[in-house]
């Protein structure tokens, strides 16, 4: 995890800078961040892939493509990326019925839109990566070292293959999330998207609070978040978050990623939840755990080591320390009160599509030597798994000049209803 290069967000560069945007050349689209900020994005990973020496980079992560142009649509099932040269700005590259949903959602002029055919569509006998090696090929790229998206949700076996058959004279190499480690630290305003949706899911967890019950079944509880999700707060509404609500009771809380049913929660049973309030695409996971009745003195047992072990991680989340510093804290005083987890405990958070809210860098877990940076924000996760129980209660971190924040305000603590 270490070597990595970390820009802030608002150093200046010096490669292609404001002279791109022509407002003549498209129309008024609507953009959630300043031309200067995307402009900037760029000009970032632009100055990382000069120094790795990557001269065309293909993204296919939506993430990582709204990050850089503003690009936002539910478009991602189907082959699509931003082509961002080294020398040049970016080009988007997607379905034909899907350019004008770039054209109302990103700041590039329309040339630097390219849509493709439908007959590429899920088709046997073409690849929509068959015709993006011909564009390559046609701006005079297809000798260029060009970085690619491998570990990714987004990018299939099958893209390889294609543009490895369609350029051969490229090197084709793996662009080891060149884009998301230039995500890590937040500007001002992506902060403030985040307190958006800090606020959603205050009153997700509020809502859930008011109305489980013995009886509740899960997918009324599940309908119930997700509503509120998506009503949001104060007129503003909320977007679809990465991740489905995760709600396990009774001995499925053993297991994290289970998701809603027409199982009913049961007095006498540990019941979690884990959701997001997300606002324009920019997340706040936070999960609680709710007991009706009296919960046993083992749960109270794991709360306790929980909340302490947690406070002790969060004292180490100041900058400059490294992400296992928080983690290792976090173990020690666990293990250290009778209790053990073997998975990481925490992740970087933010901009994201399905079917993931993590941002796929760094990890809270020994070995991940990271730097702390004001601006970096983190979902911290301290869920315990047993064979027949489990206790999630978690927050979604920001590293400031001094302690750390939790966006999100709500006790911190097993919820108890009796």
């Amino acid at each position: 995890m270490s070597g990595q290069s970390h820009d802030h967000p608002h150093e200046t560069g010096d490669v292609k800078a404001s002279g791109w945007f022509d407002p003549s050349q498209s129309q008024a689209p609507v953009l959630d961040f300043e031309r200067g900020e995307y402009e900037d994005r760029v000009a970032r990973t632009q100055r990382e892939m000069a120094r790795r020496g990557i001269e065309l980079l293909v993204v296919t992560d939506p993430s990582n493509m709204c990050w850089l142009t503003g690009y936002d649509g539910w478009s991602f099932y189907v082959h699509q990326c931003v082509l961002v040269p080294v020398d040049d700005m970016p080009l988007w590259f997607g379905r034909e019925m899907d350019v004008n949903g770039a054209k109302q959602t990103t700041y590039l002029p329309f040339g630097r839109l390219i849509g493709y055919d439908d007959r590429y569509v899920q088709s046997p006998d073409v690849h929509p990566m068959d015709h993006l090696a011909d564009i390559i090929k046609g701006y005079g790229w297809g000798a260029r070292v060009i970085a690619l998206e491998m570990d990714n949700y987004y990018f299939s076996a099958k893209c390889y293959t294609s543009l490895r058959a369609h350029l051969p004279d490229a090197r084709l190499e793996d662009a080891a999330a060149l884009v998301n480690w230039r995500r890590l630290v937040k500007s001002p305003q992506e902060i403030a998207y985040m307190r958006k949706a800090a606020r959603i899911v205050e009153a997700m967890h509020k809502r859930a609070f008011e109305i489980v019950a013995p009886g509740m079944t899960k997918k009324d509880l599940a309908a119930e978040l997700t509503y509120s999700g998506i009503v949001g707060v104060d007129e503003e509404g909320g977007d679809y978050p990465a991740i489905v609500p995760l709600i396990a009771t009774g001995r499925e809380a053993s297991a994290p990623h289970i998701t809603w049913d027409s199982t009913k929660i049961k007095k006498g049973d540990v019941t979690f939840f884990e959701v997001a309030g997300c606002y324009k695409r920019y997340h706040c996971p936070m999960a609680r755990s709710i007991f009706l009745g009296k919960p046993p003195q083992h749960i109270l047992d794991a709360e306790k080591a929980l909340l302490e072990a947690s406070e002790r991680a969060m004292e180490a989340a100041r900058p400059g320390n490294r992400c296992e510093d928080i983690a290792n804290a976090f173990f020690t005083t666990l293990r250290g009160l009778g209790f053990d987890k073997s998975s990481r405990c925490g992740y970087s958070t933010g901009l994201s599509y399905p079917p993931d809210w993590g941002e796929r860098t760094i990890s809270l877990r020994s070995g991940d030597t990271t730097e702390l940076k004001p601006g970096m924000t983190l979902h911290f996760m301290p869920g315990l798994w047993y064979d027949d129980w489990g206790l999630e209660i978690t927050e979604t971190l920001l590293i400031t000049e001094g302690a750390v924040e939790c966006l999100a305000n709500v006790e911190r603590g097993l919820m108890v209803k009796d």
